[in-house]
């Protein structure tokens, strides 16, 4: 039976991952993984739990991005879709990975995300300028900024989440974001929201697969859920005044410091 304070701690944590997961189009899985490790439970039973937060989380901040008309379905499933089968691949591996390993490659998907922030940093400028100069014909400019066929920028998207789901339990938004931004050419806000949403399936996929493993902790991870589910709904009303830099520079200094974290408690594993 766990203490009323971890309960409390649970419950704030899962509050401060909702916030994050609307205004960084992540599901929390950032925040939830290291601190339920930190708490003394299994990294698998960290990432297993942490799907189960996130499908809460990610609902509750999306129903409010449509509710506010900035989702949009056809994004969601695109991208989403793939990632539903892919997300079983991700549930494998993490069964399959020593702690240690697991760990160690948690903290280097965040230090590889910090350079993305700065890589979509510089091609949202570009769009920018862009935009400023063909002001006239918005079609060109959208077809300049993607990058790859639709199609197979959506797959891949989609697919690379889903793993990172299964294994991680960061609900892939961590790498949708930065992927929707070099790949389909969508500015920053927009490929956070669709981002959100898309969370909600492969959340959902990951979770399932680690429940038949039977690695979920259902009471913590409702806690963390509810949390995150008053996070999400405040933090989707104030990410659409907020500057594209004030966004990447929150998530930027944001991994830096889970990624330091990370790789100590990957060094401490048997």
């Amino acid at each position: 039976m766990r203490s009323t304070i971890e309960l409390i701690i649970l419950a704030t944590a899962g509050l401060i991952a909702g916030i994050l997961a609307g205004f960084l189009g992540i599901g929390g899985g950032t925040v939830l993984v290291p601190l339920l490790v930190a708490l003394g439970y299994t990294p698998v039973e960290a990432v297993a739990t942490s799907s189960l937060s996130i499908v809460i989380t990610a609902i509750s901040g999306s129903v409010q991005n449509w509710r506010m008309g900035y989702l949009s379905f056809n994004r969601v499933i695109g991208i989403g879709f793939p990632a539903i089968l892919t997300a079983q691949i991700g549930v494998f591996l993490a069964e399959l990975f020593s702690s240690r390993l697991l760990l160690f490659l948690f903290g280097c998907l965040l230090l590889f995300n910090v350079y993305l922030v700065e890589v979509r940093q510089q091609i949202t400028a570009q769009k920018k300028q862009q935009e400023a100069q063909q002001v006239s014909d918005s079609a060109i400019s959208s077809n300049q900024n993607i990058l790859f066929n639709p199609v197979f920028a959506r797959i891949l998207t989609g697919g690379t989440a889903g793993i990172l789901a299964g294994l991680f339990g960061v609900g892939g938004g961590i790498i949708m974001v930065p992927l929707q931004i070099v790949l389909l050419g969508e500015t920053i806000k927009v490929a956070i929201q669709t981002s959100l949403g898309v969370i909600v399936i492969t959340a959902i996929s990951a979770c399932a697969g680690h429940a038949i493993q039977g690695n979920v902790l259902w009471i913590q991870g409702i806690i963390l859920g509810l949390g995150g589910l008053l996070g999400a709904q405040i933090s989707t009303r104030f990410l659409p005044k907020l500057s594209d830099k004030t966004v990447s520079l929150m998530f930027r200094i944001f991994l830096v410091i889970l990624s330091v974290y990370i790789f100590k408690q990957a060094g401490m594993q048997p």
